[in-house]
């Protein structure tokens, strides 16, 4: 796919150091985006780039494929939202061992 930017870059995961939720989150403003409609979130961000892990980069609009509200109210809501897609849809390289 075409990226808009290099998912690598400072548009992208600053240098490879962001992934996932974070690259999602740096999208938003906490205090003037909400409450978020996300078609209109998909309308501006859809086609730029998520790195997953150091070999998986999608579209914002893969994650958000995965996500049921149409819009979300508050910072955590959104984070929830994204983080749930993501893990639905195998998009979460992360497990939570036990102790």
């Amino acid at each position: 796919m075409d990226w808009p930017h290099d998912p690598d870059d400072q548009a992208g995961s600053e240098g490879m150091r962001k992934y996932g939720q974070a690259i999602l989150a740096k999208k938003v403003d906490e205090e003037e985006d909400f409450p978020l409609d996300l078609d209109a979130f998909e309308e501006e961000y859809g086609d730029e780039p998520v790195r997953i892990d150091h070999e998986t980069v999608v579209s914002v609009s893969d994650v958000l494929s995965g996500v049921s509200e149409s819009s979300v109210d508050d910072i955590q809501s959104f984070n929830r939202a994204m983080g749930t897609s993501l893990r639905k849809q195998g998009y979460w390289p992360y497990e939570i061992g036990s102790a």
